[in-house]
């Protein structure tokens, strides 16, 4: 049943779309300056750090963005009922976004707390935190207004209760550096390993039965072991980062062994979903769609799953702990779990936000996209990985200075800002697709009715 409010959800599509432009464009710079020695009076006035907080920044504000546009595009649909104050949703895109701009201008001049991913300075991070209450109120009001209940709304509503209150863990700065350190591993990885994974699981079970009519107990009953492996892997996993924090030394254990079944339910909800609707005899559409659907869930068992498990185990991350060869892990993860998650979720709103008859649209030109991006991410981790066991062997074992290292380093640095090149011009092609998406061409809808 669609509402109307559900509109509120395409500006943050559009918002985020380009954000994630701004986004991949920044990481080709950062990949160009690993085998480039840039000039001097450009360092002085565009800094590395600079670029990468703003790189990793600007991730973090499409996915959430991306996120929330979902969610006010998914709710009104489970609850039958619309939006409980759409001009708050549009105030808090405005607040949002403006934060964002603000961040980046004041990384150029040094205004940054320093923590990895979290750079913001805390008044920006107190605004954050007025948008987050906003739209935890917003959403929570629809729902509890409706009284209507399903599995996939309080999935949903406790992975983003979950994703505020641990935001809050990394606001203040702590005395001791360790310990600061601990909750901020505690705010990335229960974010990422945790929150982001039940909303990754609710907007999952809702694109399935969007797309295939499955019956929603078949969905609903991975979101349940979901839960109980965020609870019991999601927490657990976040000790493979305790190395170097004189936490006990079993956490490296417990942590390095559980953190790779985390996408398990994800994986297992979709196989179990195309179980239920194999012998139908008609296609499923849009192919597209489904690409990108499939596509996140291989990379993402790929990518946080065997990538994650590989470097984790605590004899190996005692090498590459913040090597590339992390850098390698996070870039498949974070394309793999959530950037392919909110394009899917994307593909999916936008033509029934159009009005396209059963949500089918032109997909010419789309599948390029996908294929160039993908690509481009899995050569540049691919790259990233071999480049990290070298700097492992070459800085961590032999012991050789940083810039040493470096050298061997650089060629495969190269393959990665190619590879690079592939990502951002597959992302413009997608951007451009979603942004002027057009209905199917006549002559081919009837062929897919009911489908």
């Amino acid at each position: 049943m669609t509402q109307k409010t559900q509109g509120v959800a395409y500006p943050y599509f559009v918002v985020a779309l380009l954000l994630f432009v701004l986004q991949v464009a920044m990481g080709l710079w950062l990949g160009i300056q690993y085998f480039v020695t840039v000039p001097q009076s450009v360092v002085d006035v565009f800094p590395f750090a600079t670029a990468r907080a703003m790189h990793t920044n600007l991730l973090v504000l499409w996915l959430l963005l991306g996120f929330m546009g979902a969610t006010y595009y998914l709710v009104p649909e489970e609850t039958g009922t619309d939006i409980a104050w759409p001009k708050v949703a549009y105030a808090q895109l405005i607040v949002l976004s403006v934060t964002g701009v603000a961040a980046l201008v004041g990384f150029f001049f040094g205004w940054t707390q320093g923590k990895p991913l979290l750079e913001i300075p805390r008044p920006l991070d107190l605004v954050v935190v007025v948008a987050a209450l906003a739209f935890l109120a917003n959403i929570g009001t629809t729902m509890f207004r409706a009284r209507h209940w399903t599995a996939i709304q309080g999935t949903l509503l406790g992975g983003l209760v979950f994703l505020a209150v641990m935001y809050l863990f990394g606001i203040p700065f702590y005395r001791n550096l360790a310990e600061d350190w601990y909750y901020w591993w505690w705010v990335i990885h229960l974010w990422v390993e945790g929150a982001w994974e039940l909303i990754a699981a609710a907007m999952t079970a809702f694109i399935l039965l969007k797309l295939t009519g499955v019956q929603r107990s078949v969905v609903e009953k991975w979101l349940f072991v979901e839960l109980g492996l965020f609870l019991f892997t999601g927490i657990a996993g976040t000790g493979h980062h305790y190395y170097w924090l004189g936490a006990p030394g079993y956490w490296l254990w417990i942590g390095g062994i559980f953190s790779a079944l985390e996408p398990l339910p994800i994986a297992l909800m979709v196989w179990d979903t195309w179980k239920d609707v194999r012998h139908r005899t008609t296609p499923l559409r849009p192919r597209l769609t489904w690409v990108y659907l499939l596509g996140m869930v291989i990379l993402h068992f790929v990518g946080a799953g065997l990538f994650g498990f590989a470097h984790t185990l605590p004899q190996i991350n005692y090498y590459t702990h913040g090597s590339q060869v992390t850098v390698s892990h996070g870039h498949l993860a974070f394309f793999g779990a959530y950037v392919l998650l909110n394009l899917t979720f994307f593909y999916l709103a936008i033509p029934r936000l159009k009005g396209y008859a059963n949500g089918q649209y032109d997909e010419r030109g789309g599948h390029v996209g996908f294929w160039l991006t993908s690509f481009g991410v899995v050569g540049m981790s691919l790259a990233f990985a071999v480049s990290g066991v070298l700097q492992s062997y070459l800085e961590r074992y032999l012991g050789q200075p940083f810039m040493v290292a470096q050298e061997p380093m650089r060629l495969w640095m190269a393959i990665v800002a190619a590879h690079g090149v592939l990502v951002v011009i597959g992302v413009v092609l997608i951007v451009k697709h979603l942004l002027t998406l057009k209905p199917m061409p006549a002559g081919t809808a009837g062929d897919l009715a009911g489908s």
